[in-house]
């Protein structure tokens, strides 16, 4: 396992679509390591106790029109006292132009301050969430991961087995690829991993005999996409005669990803097998779960009322 550790400010910048308002300030080298925000409400009002400077600083209305009630000398020793901390950077939300002391002073101690137009809420949520998949813990496997009705679907299992075969049979009944052979697996909550592709693989997939295919050229936009939740695990395995296979579904299996658990199938590999079919049959299964209807359990509630009705 790997942590991102630290995201560029600039890529940040980019992202959320900031005007820079101290381009003389270099940005290029700064990097953002915590997934928070920080609303400086308290700060600005004097109060420096336990305040994270590791945070970005989003200034919204409320404050600004706050420091527009306070003297000059007294916000020029706020704005000293707070960029003194070495904060990643200040952003105004709203469309908010700071004031001159403000960026007088942020230029004297190196600390970029941006603007948005966006509302304080919905910029500072869209931030949370977008730093929190990009500092996420991540690991790679080897897998192939697809898009199934909505149903984010890691298939695994040994080298040859037919994981690619399954996914371009997939592609061409209108499913979508996110990311052949590695897998980069990220914890972006306790609840939710998201699989993506290494740039250098995005797109591509490995056929044995033909080679590499780009399906995003062969198949269009729509049979890619860049990111998705993985909901579901399927492991292909070769054929056991020995080996005693789950028929019903009445009891769930889990596998284990940087400690979130995802629920998984095992399935054996025979001639004649349509992988594709069997996939979007689980992915089916699996929405249907999630809405409320198993099927197994319906079967063993409509056999035990047959054998109460017979006694």
């Amino acid at each position: 396992m790997r942590s991102a550790g630290s995201v560029e400010l600039k890529k940040m910048v980019h992202k959320m679509n900031l005007k820079n308002l101290t381009p003389d300030i270099g940005i290029s080298d700064r990097k953002i390591t915590v997934p928070d925000v920080n609303r400086p409400a308290l700060q600005l009002a004097g109060f420096f106790d336990h305040f994270d400077s590791e945070r970005l600083q989003v200034i919204g209305y409320v404050e600004y029109k706050y420091l527009e009630t306070l003297s000059m000398e007294r916000r020029l020793e706020l704005y000293e006292k707070l960029l003194s901390y070495g904060v990643p950077c200040i952003i105004y939300s709203t469309g908010i132009c700071p004031d001159e002391i403000m960026l007088k002073i942020a230029n004297e101690k190196q600390v970029p301050v941006f603007s948005t137009t966006a509302r304080t809420s919905a910029f500072m949520a869209e931030v949370i969430r977008w730093l929190n998949v990009e500092l996420a813990p991540c690991i790679s496997i080897h897998g192939v991961l697809v898009d199934v009705y909505g149903v984010g679907v890691l298939i695994m299992g040994e080298s040859g087995i037919g994981k690619s075969e399954a996914a371009l049979e997939l592609i061409k009944r209108g499913h979508r690829l996110v990311t052949d052979d590695v897998v980069e697996i990220k914890k972006v909550s306790d609840e939710t991993l998201v699989g993506t592709a290494p740039d250098i693989t995005r797109h591509l997939i490995e056929l044995r005999g033909i080679g590499i295919v780009d399906v995003k050229m062969l198949f269009g936009v729509q049979s890619v996409r860049e990111t998705q939740t993985i909901d579901m695990v399927i492991t292909l395995e070769d054929w056991n005669r020995d080996k005693e296979y789950d028929r019903l579904g009445l009891e769930e299996e889990y596998t284990e990803f940087l400690g979130n658990k995802v629920m998984c199938h095992s399935i054996p590999i025979r001639p004649g097998r349509n992988l594709a079919i069997i996939v979007e049959s689980a992915a089916a299964n699996f929405r249907q779960k999630r809405m409320g209807y198993n099927a197994a359990r319906e079967l063993y509630r409509r056999v035990q009322e047959n054998l109460t009705n017979k006694k």
